[in-house]
C-alpha cells in the first residue's frame, strides 16, 4: 500500500513535474518563439525594404538601358545616315587612296630614276670639268686657239648657208702696203665684193678669270677683276693689230674694215661689260668686232644676196627668152600672112578655072558635032570653093600697127629690162 503510494506520488510528482516543465518549456518556447517572429518581422522588414531597393535599383537600371539602349540606336541610325552621306566621299577617299598609292609607286620609280640621272650627272660634270681642264689646258696654245677659232668661224659661216670656195675661202694670201697678209676668211659678195674676217682671239686672262666664281669675294673678287681688265686690254691690242694689217686692202671691192671673230658670245659681252667703248674703240680703227649670233645673222643675208642674184640671173635670162620668142612670133605672123595671101590666090585662081570650063569649055564641047550630049550631060563641073582663109586676130599674129595691149605689154618689158640692168649693175 505504502508502496503504491510512493510510486502513485512519484508519478504524480513526475507528472507534476514534467507539466511544471512543459509549462516552464512552453513559456520558454513562446517567448523564443516571440523573439523569432520578432527576428523574422524585422528581417522581413529589413527584405522587404532591400527588395523595394533592388527594385527600385532594377526599375532605374531597366530605363537606364532603355534609354541607352534608344540611344545607342538613334546614335547608329545617325551613323548609317552619317555613313549613307559619306559614302560618296568613302569612294573619292577610296580613289584617292589608290592615286596616292600610285603617285607613291611613281614617287620611288622616279626617285630611282633621279637618283641614277643625278650619278649620271655628277659623273657627266666630272668628265666635263675634266675635259674643260684639259680644253682650257689646250687653249693656252696660240696654235690651238687659232684652230679652234677658225673651226667655229667655219661652222657659222656653213650654218649660215655659204660653201666653201665659192661663197667663201679660208687662209687665201693678200698682198697690202703694209705686207703680204692671210686672213683666216674671205667672204665673197654679189658684184665681186669681198669681206676679210680674222678668227684669232686672245683667251688667257679670259680663261684665268672665268675660273673664279662670280661671287667670290675679298682677293678673289679683286683677282677676278684684274684678269677681266687684262682681257679687255688684250682685246684691244689684238684690234690695234688687226687696224695695223689693212687687210681691205689687199682684197678687190672690199669695205674699208676686218671682222674680228670672236668664237665665244661670252668673250665678247664680258669684254662689253668691263669696257663698253671698246666697239666705239674697234670701230675707229676699221675693226668689226663679232660674236657668233651676229655673225651669223650677217652672213645670212650675204646667203640671200646671193640667192637674190640668182633669181636676177634667171629672170634675165627669162627676160632674153621672151623677147626673142616675142620677135620669132612676129616673123611666124608674117610668115602666115603670105600663106593666106597665097591660099586665097589659089581659091581665085581655081575659081576663075571652074567658070572657064563651066562657060566656055563645056559650052564649046556640047555643040562639037558626033559627041553624044547625054555623056556631055553626065559630066558634072567641079564645085567653086567659097570659103575662105580665117584670119588671125591675136595682136601677136598681126603685122599691122600694135593694139594698146601689146603697146602696154611692150612698155611693161621695157621696164622689167631697166629693173634688171639695175640689179646687175
Amino acid at each position: 500500500m505504502d508502496a503504491f503510494l510512493i510510486s502513485a506520488a512519484i508519478l504524480i510528482a513526475v507528472l507534476v513535474g514534467a507539466a511544471v516543465g512543459w509549462a516552464a518549456g512552453a513559456a520558454r518556447a513562446r517567448d523564443m518563439l516571440r523573439t523569432r517572429v520578432a527576428t523574422a518581422e524585422a528581417e522581413g522588414s529589413a527584405t522587404r525594404a532591400q527588395l523595394e531597393h533592388q527594385t527600385r535599383l532594377y526599375r532605374d537600371l531597366l530605363a537606364q538601358a532603355r534609354t541607352d539602349h534608344a540611344a545607342r540606336e538613334e546614335r547608329e541610325r545617325r551613323e548609317q545616315s552619317v555613313l549613307r552621306a559619306l559614302a560618296p566621299v568613302q569612294d573619292t577617299l577610296t580613289s584617292m587612296q589608290a592615286k596616292v598609292d600610285t603617285l607613291e609607286r611613281d614617287r620611288q620609280e622616279q626617285f630611282g630614276a633621279l637618283a641614277e640621272q643625278l650619278r649620271r650627272a655628277h659623273e657627266s660634270d666630272e668628265a666635263l670639268r675634266a675635259t674643260t681642264e684639259s680644253l682650257a689646258g689646250a687653249l693656252r696654245s696660240g696654235a690651238t686657239r687659232g684652230v679652234w677659232g677658225e673651226t667655229q668661224l667655219r661652222r657659222v659661216v656653213e650654218a649660215a648657208g655659204l660653201t666653201r670656195h665659192i661663197d667663201f675661202d679660208l687662209q687665201a694670201s693678200t698682198d697690202t702696203d703694209a705686207g703680204a697678209g692671210r686672213p683666216d676668211m674671205i667672204i665673197r659678195l654679189p658684184g665681186d665684193k669681198a669681206i676679210t674676217v680674222d678668227a684669232k682671239v686672245p683667251l688667257d686672262a679670259f680663261l684665268e678669270a672665268t675660273a673664279l666664281p662670280v661671287t667670290a669675294t675679298g682677293d678673289q673678287a679683286a683677282q677676278r677683276r684684274r684678269l677681266m681688265a687684262a682681257h679687255v686690254r688684250a682685246v684691244r691690242a689684238h684690234v690695234d693689230a688687226l687696224s695695223k694689217k689693212t687687210y681691205w686692202a689687199g682684197v678687190s671691192s672690199s669695205p674699208e674694215f676686218v671682222v674680228c671673230f670672236l668664237p665665244s658670245e661670252s668673250l665678247l659681252a664680258t669684254a662689253l661689260d668691263e669696257d663698253p667703248t671698246l666697239l666705239e674703240y674697234a670701230f675707229g680703227r676699221r675693226v668689226a668686232l663679232a660674236s657668233p649670233v651676229n655673225l651669223w645673222a650677217v652672213l645670212k643675208t650675204v646667203a640671200y644676196t646671193w640667192t637674190q642674184q640668182d633669181v636676177s640671173t634667171e629672170a634675165r635670162a627669162l627676160f632674153d627668152l621672151g623677147t626673142q620668142l616675142h620677135e620669132r612670133l612676129g616673123a611666124l605672123a608674117g610668115h602666115s600672112n603670105d600663106l593666106r595671101r597665097a591660099i586665097e590666090r589659089t581659091v581665085d585662081s581655081y575659081n576663075r578655072f571652074v567658070g572657064s570650063l563651066e562657060s566656055r569649055v563645056l559650052v564649046t564641047a556640047r555643040k562639037f558635032p558626033g559627041i553624044d550630049e547625054t555623056r556631055l550631060e553626065a559630066l558634072q563641073a567641079p564645085p567653086v570653093v567659097d570659103a575662105s582663109p580665117r584670119r588671125f586676130t591675136a595682136p601677136e599674129m598681126l603685122d599691122d600697127v600694135p593694139s594698146a595691149e601689146s603697146a602696154a605689154a611692150v612698155a611693161d618689158l621695157g621696164d622689167l629690162r631697166s629693173r634688171l640692168a639695175v640689179d646687175g649693175e
